[in-house]
């Protein structure tokens, strides 16, 4: 997408709910494999193997699905995602404003009211995860650990499945995905994410900050 400017071009059309973008490699849904006709409903489960992946929308939610990655949609309508379970692998996604959203893992649980976020989990690492809030507000729980993430640029953290010191919840830079994927998936929902709407960028270093005031409100903060 990145190469081809294939995100660019998305912000021209008209994408409907609940399309199918862009596949590459093998893509399951619900076991069947999927083709670019097909759509992805609240309820289904979405693999991906080796070297694949898979851009879709839901209703008002985009994502990206990563190789070698098992999730599943849930909600109260097949159009209104309200629980996105990621199992392994990883997804990037970005979400309209609404209440009761939830990415969970194994070791974390992101309550999101319109952002964009990246998350990824390491079943080989005890199924550790990591998890960005590359902009927007979102309410993170990782054991007895709570934050809440505001971010402007890319706010990242590592949830262990064993606590260290006491805790389960611990900074982290920002990795394994660009700001060019995430403002695909805001195209395609005709949004832009707070650096384009800002022009400013930042420092990747986690924090959550572009180059100038940001906000980092923790109810019970990870160490620095």
């Amino acid at each position: 997408w990145t190469a081809t400017g294939g995100w660019r071009a998305a912000q021209a059309q008209d994408v409907p709910p609940g399309r199918v973008v862009e596949l590459r490699g093998e893509v399951r849904r619900n076991g069947v494999r999927l083709g670019a006709q097909d759509r992805i409903a609240v309820g289904d489960r979405v693999e991906t193997g080796p070297g694949a992946s898979a851009v879709f929308t839901v209703g008002d939610s985009a994502f990206l699905v990563r190789e070698n990655t098992r999730l599943s949609l849930e909600g109260d309508s097949p159009v209104a995602v309200r629980l996105l379970r990621l199992l392994s692998g990883a997804v990037a996604s970005v979400w309209n404003r609404g209440t009761d959203r939830q990415v969970i893992t194994p070791t974390l649980t992101a309550g999101i009211r319109g952002t964009g976020v990246y998350a990824e989990v390491f079943p080989a690492q005890d199924f550790r995860s990591y998890f960005c809030n590359c902009y927007g507000t979102v309410d993170i729980a990782a054991g007895a650990d709570k934050v809440v993430s505001e971010s402007s640029y890319h706010q990242s953290f590592w949830a262990e499945a064993t606590a260290r010191n006491g805790r389960t919840l611990f900074p982290a830079e920002a990795i394994n995905h660009t700001d060019e994927e995430m403002e695909m998936l805001a195209a395609l929902l005709r949004q832009r994410t707070a650096w384009q709407i800002s022009g400013v960028r930042g420092p990747k270093d986690g924090r959550g900050r572009q180059y100038g005031p940001y906000r980092y409100r923790p109810e019970q903060a990870p160490p620095a």
